[in-house]
């Protein structure tokens, strides 16, 4: 590609930026009013982990040889093993995390339509979406990347013009009463939503894709990734604590819809009720690219040999078929465990445990920045990324004992359930060294 067909640093910021903001946060300040403004510390710890771990992934996707994304990386340092686990658990993480985002449309529509649903009827509601957004992907990639394209803006555009015009609806006496809702020590709400907040750049792993079509990548990427994040993070951090200053803290943390509740504030019922709509739009097309891209995932493993070949099978338009099947009744009976008498405390559930599960993985490609590095020759060039990579291992496990006891328990469960099947299956890649060393001894 010549450069003058090539992105600039510029574009390639606001590519990522829109890649990440996506439809993470239009339940997050549901979330965060438990704690209140106070929650701002949580953003900042979040931000600059995310920046580290993301200069991090930029280094990776410049210089690794090996397919697979994440999973490539992975392989670097420990082997077949370590791309199986990495792709296992974010294809899990991923897996729940499209539940947590149908839960998402779900409180946004019944607002829109009015409606009231019991716990039961809520699940059924989400299992709906769940195959509304899987069904026209057999259809293959091109009707996805058309859809999510124009829906993604009913996100993107409410998030900003609150971030921006809800300051003039803002009252500092308001916020001062939701600053600490319920008197908790700094330490402790900073942990106590610090998950909420990861969620919300879950994705930045994918900011390096794009690397090939920019002019000087090596520069270029990172600095894009970095500025692309903080963008992300200054329009997350305005768009919820300008809220704090508008309502009180229980009548967002009570609401299915807080972003159509503050417009409804600003100006009007009915203004109120079209973002709920276009969020609602933009949850249906997010999840339909999600729905798209995590049955490749698991094609990527079935064709490594890692699951079973049913993955792999595509139909004439290029979509892995029954894997979207297969994966969709998965998510099916996810959407059944989760009934509960509040959607919120569903979508924190999903959102904990996804959260999880994805730090596996980004704790693995971490691990691999150094020998990734020195395999492209640039063992004199560690001193920043290696920086990086340990400041953003060292957030990744504190993000995981905010995650809670339940949720580190259960993804501890799923992690090595991965590891005992890989065991099963390890005699395909490690027979040979295996065997080497026998002789040896």
């Amino acid at each position: 590609m010549e450069n003058s067909k090539k992105m600039s640093v510029t574009q390639l910021i606001i590519i990522t930026a829109v890649n990440m903001m996506g439809s993470g946060i239009i339940m997050l300040p549901s979330k965060l009013a438990q704690v209140g403004g106070l929650s701002i510390v949580s953003w900042l710890v979040t931000a600059v982990g995310s920046m580290l771990l993301a200069y991090a992934f930029a280094k990776c996707g410049m210089y690794s040889k090996n397919p697979g994304g994440m999973s490539g990386y992975a392989e670097y340092p420990f082997g077949k093993g370590g791309n199986f686990l990495c792709g296992y658990t974010y294809g899990v993480s991923l897996v729940i995390a499209n539940v947590a985002i149908a839960i998402s449309a779900v409180g946004y529509g019944s607002q829109f339509f009015g409606m009231e649903l019991s716990p039961v009827m809520t699940a059924v509601a989400t299992i709906a979406v769940i195959w509304v957004t899987t069904l026209p992907n057999f259809g293959g990639p091109s009707i996805t990347g058309k859809i999510g394209s124009i829906t993604v803006w009913g996100v993107i555009i409410p998030v900003l013009v609150i971030s921006t015009v809800g300051w003039f609806f803002f009252s500092g006496d308001m916020y001062a009463a939701n600053w600490n809702v319920h008197n908790m020590p700094f330490g402790e709400a900073a942990t106590n939503s610090i998950t909420m907040t990861l969620w919300s750049f879950l994705g930045l792993e994918s900011a390096c894709a794009n690397a090939d079509a920019v002019e000087n990548p090596e520069q270029a990427v990172p600095k894009a990734v970095m500025f692309a994040t903080a963008l992300c993070a200054v329009v997350y951090i305005a768009s919820t604590n300008v809220m704090f200053g508008m309502l009180p803290a229980q009548e967002i943390v009570e609401s299915s819809a807080p972003f159509g509740l503050a417009y409804a504030h600003m100006f009007g019922p009915a203004v109120g009720k079209l973002i709920m709509g276009l969020m609602t739009l933009a949850c249906l097309g997010s999840l339909l690219g999600w729905q798209f891209t995590v049955p490749n995932i698991f094609k990527a493993m079935a064709d490594e040999d890692f699951i079973p070949k049913v993955f792999a099978a595509t139909n004439g338009a290029g979509a892995p078929y029954k894997g979207m099947f297969i994966l969709g009744v998965i998510q099916t009976l996810l959407a059944f465990s989760t009934i509960s008498p509040s959607l919120n405390e569903q979508f924190e559930v999903l959102v904990n445990l996804a959260t999880i599960t994805n730090l596996v993985p980004y704790i693995l490609c971490m691990s691999a920045v150094k020998i990734i590095m020195v395999c492209a020759g640039k063992g004199d060039e560690l001193g920043m990324p290696m920086i990086a990579a340990t400041l953003g291992t060292i957030y990744s496990l504190y993000a995981c004992y905010a995650c809670g006891f339940d949720a580190c328990t259960y993804g501890a469960l799923v992690t090595f359930a991965g590891w005992q099947f890989y065991g099963y299956i390890s005699p395909r890649y490690d027979y040979e060294r295996n065997m080497e060393a026998h002789k040896a001894a």
